[in-house]
């Protein structure tokens, strides 16, 4: 058959991935997808830092999640409508600007020494990366035949996890390793030998108490622990802010092709008839769902780990957070691996054989001890490499211009990472609830119930809607 993708006309026997034409944008757009990764994962680690930090629990830890991914739910059909109204440039530009600013906005709520503030930075954060993400998902897709658009989305994505494994890095090395809240806490560990005989579970909670004591004990000595580690946690988002400054100017004056057929203001009937076919589209109203739920999953199991690694085996934080680097460079590794495996299983098969993975792997992280029980949740990050982007691919495929107000629904769907961490605080906090399993692991159940969802998904992709 004739390549249908832009670009050479030449005859082949299947379209291609890319076409010539489209290699340098494609290359410049694949630049933004390392951003959104690197800001997930500096920004996980928080939700324990600041436990700690602020001294609050853990479902008010897990606030920080919830701002978040909020930007997300909130900003990503104006983001849609904004690019249908201009174009893909437009809504990379403002997206970039929206996330240096939030970035920039960790310094005043460092010096003001304010949990909300910091809440506020990022949700302004998140705002522009709900602009980029809403951008440069359909834009790729974009770039060629619509057969090979989920290889190609993709092949993108598969560069997020290295912002990610940046990000991992960067909180354990300039952030948990140097903050002073967990040096008081190694100091109390030795401090106390006894320590070495009890449950972590139970040290965990003994640290937190003597937090506590210290600023009633001693608030002059809290509060310069307290200033010194936002300081600290300050840093990373301050480069980050200069670099996203950067790529502002590299787009600003870069010339990008235009692949949707019209960029104009939508009209409200325009926005009816889209909203209406998108409704009528059962297999893109069950992918955000299942979207939302994968996000979830991935937020839950990502930023939980540190939790797991220091009240299950006893690990400190920025050992717990080496783990993540561990599970990071899994999710990697089974990217790779996964997108080439599609180019002979079906998305909806491999999607539903992969959430099947994750259920098992939530189970041994639930009920294995020790060790063990940690590494099972490493493992789910294999499950889950792939999970993100094929949903997308299934979703979206065949949308033409309504691409990216269906994208907008999908990116929407993030807000999920929002809502399930405050639940599995919330669990964490409480008491267990199978038997003396401590809270920490049954509140793994919800991650096992997203990858049910995800399960039915894939399992409807591949027979019903296909």
């Amino acid at each position: 058959m004739a390549d249908a993708s832009v670009g050479d006309g030449q005859d082949s026997s299947k379209p291609k991935i890319l076409t010539r034409d489209m290699i340098a944008p494609f290359i410049l757009v694949t630049l933004l997808f390392p951003l959104w990764g690197f800001a997930n994962d500096v920004t996980n680690p928080l939700v324990r830092a600041f436990k700690d930090i602020f001294l609050i629990s853990n479902a008010q830890s897990s606030m920080v999640q919830f701002a978040f991914y909020l930007g997300y739910g909130i900003m990503a059909i104006p983001a849609a409508i904004f690019i249908r109204s201009y174009s893909y440039k437009a809504g990379i530009l403002l997206g970039l600007g929206l996330y240096a600013i939030g970035a920039s906005l960790f310094i005043p709520a460092s010096l003001y020494q304010e949990f909300n503030f910091f809440l506020i930075a990022l949700f302004v954060l998140t705002t522009g990366l709900a602009l980029l993400e809403t951008t440069a998902n359909p834009y790729i897709l974009s770039m060629g035949h619509q057969d090979t658009a989920t290889r190609r989305l993709n092949f993108a994505q598969a560069f997020n996890p290295m912002g990610a494994l940046t990000g991992i890095y960067i909180a354990k090395t300039v952030i948990l390793s140097q903050l002073e809240v967990e040096k008081f806490r190694q100091e109390e560990r030795a401090a106390n030998p006894e320590y070495e005989t009890m449950l972590p579970s139970v040290v965990d909670g003994k640290l937190t108490e003597s937090l506590q004591q210290l600023s009633v004990n001693d608030p002059v000595a809290h509060q310069a622990m307290v200033a010194a580690d936002l300081i600290t946690v300050r840093g990373p988002y301050i480069a980050i802010a200069i670099v996203v400054a950067v790529l502002f100017l590299v787009f600003l004056f870069s010339k990008l092709p235009k692949t949707m057929t019209h960029d104009k203001p939508l009209t409200r009937k325009e926005l009816k008839e889209t909203f209406g076919r998108l409704f009528r589209n059962k297999r893109y109203l069950e992918g955000v769902i299942a979207q939302a739920f994968y996000v979830g999953a991935q937020i839950m199991c990502w930023t939980f780990i540190i939790h797991y690694g220091m009240a299950i085996v006893g690990l400190t934080a920025a050992q717990a957070q080496s783990y993540n680097l561990i599970a990071m460079t899994v999710f990697l590794s089974s990217r790779f691996i996964c997108t080439f495996l599609l180019g002979y299983i079906q998305p909806g098969q491999l999607l539903y054989v992969l959430a099947a993975g994750g259920m098992s792997c939530v189970l041994g992280t639930i009920f294995l001890d020790g060790m063990a029980g940690l590494y099972s949740l490493i493992a789910i990050s294999a499950c889950m490499s792939l999970m993100f982007p094929t949903i997308y691919g299934i979703a979206l495929k065949g949308m033409g211009d309504d691409a990216s107000l269906a994208s907008a629904g999908l990116v929407m769907a993030i807000v999920g990472g929002a809502l399930m961490p405050l639940l599995q605080g919330a669990m964490i906090d409480g008491s267990s609830i199978i038997g003396s399993i401590p809270s920490v692991k049954t509140s793994f159940l919800l991650p096992f119930l997203c990858f049910v969802v995800i399960a039915i998904y894939g399992f409807r992709a591949h027979r019903v809607h296909n």
